[in-house]
């Protein structure tokens, strides 16, 4: 069973809802049903940590659109993207802006499984080595280029009055931009925050 796991399912389709959900207890999977790109969006940060179940084709903002949106947010969770026949060009520009596996519609049980072993697999890897390279990239990528230098001098060791004066700006806004990306990267201290920095340039 699987009942530790849980699965992030966005279509905009009620019945693609209900069929897939059905799917996913029976095999012992929790389900957080979404019918818009939006409504997931809307836990923002505060979602529990599982795989995101993505429609690429929705009314409104459609599947490419909430995977950027979520990078931009800095919410690194495995992402699968349902795809529709044809659509094959836009699950390649999903893979390439980070999800872990497409499924063609109509799916199988078997094929629907299989891909979500690989997001649990990266997820629980991720929670066993603390954030993996290509994750600290994209929590990162959530913050202002001057967060992001902030964060490159405190992760060089330098004092606050030295990254200002490195920068041109006045220690006070330091602190400022200091205070933001940790806000933003979702960390309690000045540790955490050098650990995603780190992992970002590690192998």
């Amino acid at each position: 069973m699987q009942d530790d796991k849980l699965v992030h399912l966005v279509d905009d389709d009620p019945s693609v809802r209900r069929s897939v959900s059905f799917m996913l207890k029976t095999s012992g999977y929790r389900v957080a049903a979404y019918e818009s790109g939006d409504e997931l969006l809307n836990a923002g940060k505060d979602l529990i940590d599982g795989c995101i179940l993505l429609d690429i084709r929705m009314a409104g903002r459609d599947g490419l659109e909430t995977q950027e949106a979520l990078r931009k947010l800095g919410v690194g969770l495995p992402i699968i993207i349902m795809t529709g026949h044809g659509d094959i060009s836009l699950a390649v520009r999903a893979l390439k802006a980070g999800a872990v596996d497409f499924i063609e519609k109509p799916f199988d049980t078997d094929v629907l499984l299989s891909a979500l072993s690989d997001g649990f697999k990266r997820l629980s890897s991720k929670a066993a080595t603390g954030e993996r390279k290509n994750d600290a990239k994209l929590r990162l990528q959530a913050l202002t280029p001057r967060e992001q230098d902030v964060l490159k001098g405190l992760a060089q060791g330098l004092p606050n009055k030295t990254i200002a004066y490195d920068l041109g700006i006045s220690p006070r806004t330091v602190e400022i931009h200091r205070a933001n990306l940790m806000t933003k990267l979702g960390v309690r201290s000045l540790s955490e925050a050098l650990r995603i920095a780190f992992a970002a340039e590690g192998e």
